[in-house]
């Protein structure tokens, strides 16, 4: 695996683990909000009858409260078929990096827009039809002296002919 042309840097995580990531951290966030202590405040009361309880109650919420999001989660990824989604926004994006001109933006003018996007297209156009007049006019030119070398000939034979007729005559 050393040399052996494989990737030596390991690739930027994928948009499904940086947001698998995001949703830890909220988590993880979450949970630090809403501290034992300031649950224990809370229910000050009850703290100091049963604080073994209180204890239990507030892990039991907590895990209950992380696995209830995470589910949540879990069927907002399943219903909007997140997982496809980022490897697909993965790919497009690594396909754009080898891309050499940067992508459209609308500015928000829609005339600026249009012309941004058609004079590129238009100008491409023009050369394109400037090459194929060129080519015309130099055909056409070629078929006006072949003509012309023709008409040159047709006349040098009508004048042997005139030549040969008087001869014969």
């Amino acid at each position: 695996a050393g040399g052996d042309g494989g990737p030596a840097v390991p690739a930027a995580p994928g948009r499904a683990q940086v947001f698998a990531t995001v949703v830890d951290t909220f988590l993880e966030k979450l949970v630090a909000a809403g501290s034992y202590q300031r649950f224990a405040n809370c229910y000050r009361c009850f703290y100091k009858l049963q604080p073994e309880m209180t204890r239990s109650i507030y892990d039991q919420f907590i895990s209950q409260l992380q696995a209830s999001i995470k589910e949540e989660i879990q069927e907002v990824k399943d219903e909007g078929n997140l997982e496809v989604l980022f490897n697909s926004l993965d790919k497009i994006v690594e396909e754009a990096k080898n891309q050499e001109e940067p992508a459209w933006r609308p500015s928000g003018i829609p005339e600026e827009d249009v012309r941004s996007a058609m004079v590129p297209y238009l100008l491409k156009h023009r050369s394109y039809l400037q090459k194929v007049l060129k080519e015309k006019e130099e055909e056409n030119r070629k078929v006006a002296e072949a003509v012309l070398v023709g008409r040159n000939r047709i006349a040098e034979l009508q004048q042997l002919i005139q030549d040969r007729k008087r001869a014969w005559q």
